[in-house]
């Protein structure tokens, strides 16, 4: 239910009050923000090793036209000890915060590193929830194709980052807190230490360990809708193949961006990466009820 008081007042300095417009509903055992009056809501998921402050600057960008509504995904609150959560349940969150903000609408979606695969997968399984899609620099990643051009470093680096987050993920405690905190650091993340905590890792561990049933019912993505998908051009390897995102450009009402900025796009280059968002969401037709 809504908590009450979606209003609330700040005090500037010399300067009078003012009212900022927000909402927190709880869906199952989560905080969800929503904000803006428009008639179409987009929903943003988020990665490792983020909250939903990720989308802090694309709210303030997209809220004067669009409703906003983003939550932390569950165990990556480090309020709270938290155990791994498995692909059919972090979809099945997803499912219940889109039914219980957006009842009786199709929702567009707004997705970041593994925020992608559930929300990808949370397509799949709900097509008739989703009119559009916005994947950010995550795309057919693991895919035969995308495997085939990654070379043997790229491979050797993506094993060596992920199977380190997996196991900070099963030690645990201060020495698991320190070992996700020493790579983010080395991937530049832009999330402050503090906020960074080993049981975010549970995604890799699900991956690699095969933790709470791993990702094996995870279908390959085939975007049904119109998608726009943005990655970041200055890294060390792509998570998308080339095949695939020629193929999405090549789709009605698609469209596929690069920017000169790194895994984290939307902070690298907020402006043109909100401007981007926003033309794309005012110039697309949401898909039509099938």
């Amino acid at each position: 239910m809504a908590r009450p008081g979606g209003w609330i007042a700040a005090r500037r300095p010399r300067a009078r009050m003012f009212r900022l417009r927000w909402t927190l509903v709880k869906v199952d055992g989560i905080e969800v923000q929503v904000e803006g009056d428009g008639a179409e809501t987009v929903v943003m998921v988020h990665g490792w090793p983020d909250t939903l402050h990720l989308w802090d600057r694309t709210v303030e960008a997209l809220k004067p036209h669009w409703r906003c509504v983003r939550f932390t995904l569950p165990g990556f609150d480090l309020s709270r000890h938290d155990r791994a959560y498995s692909l059919d349940e972090v979809v099945e969150t997803l499912h219940h915060v889109v039914a219980q903000t957006c009842p009786g609408q199709r929702i567009t979606l707004l997705l970041h590193d593994w925020g992608c695969l559930y929300g990808y997968q949370f397509a799949l399984r709900h097509p008739s929830l989703v009119s559009r899609i916005v994947g950010v620099d995550i795309g057919d990643a693991g895919s035969a194709a995308h495997q085939a051009e990654l070379g043997f470093k790229a491979k050797l680096a993506v094993l060596a980052y992920q199977l380190w987050l997996a196991l900070a993920w099963r030690l645990g405690g201060v020495l698991g807190d320190r070992m996700a905190r020493a790579m983010a650091a080395a991937m530049r993340c832009p999330a402050q230490a503090q906020s960074i905590g080993a049981q975010m890792g549970y995604p890799y561990a699900v991956l690699w360990f095969g933790v709470r049933g791993g990702f094996g019912a995870a279908r390959p993505f085939d975007p049904a809708v119109p998608m726009l998908y943005l990655y970041g051009q200055r890294k060390p390897f792509m998570f998308h193949s080339q095949a695939w995102v020629d193929a999405l450009a090549r789709r009605p009402g698609s469209r596929v961006v690069g920017l000169r900025t790194g895994h984290w796009v939307m902070l690298d280059k907020a402006e043109d990466f909100n401007a981007e968002v926003a033309r794309w969401l005012a110039g697309t037709a949401p898909a039509i009820d099938r």
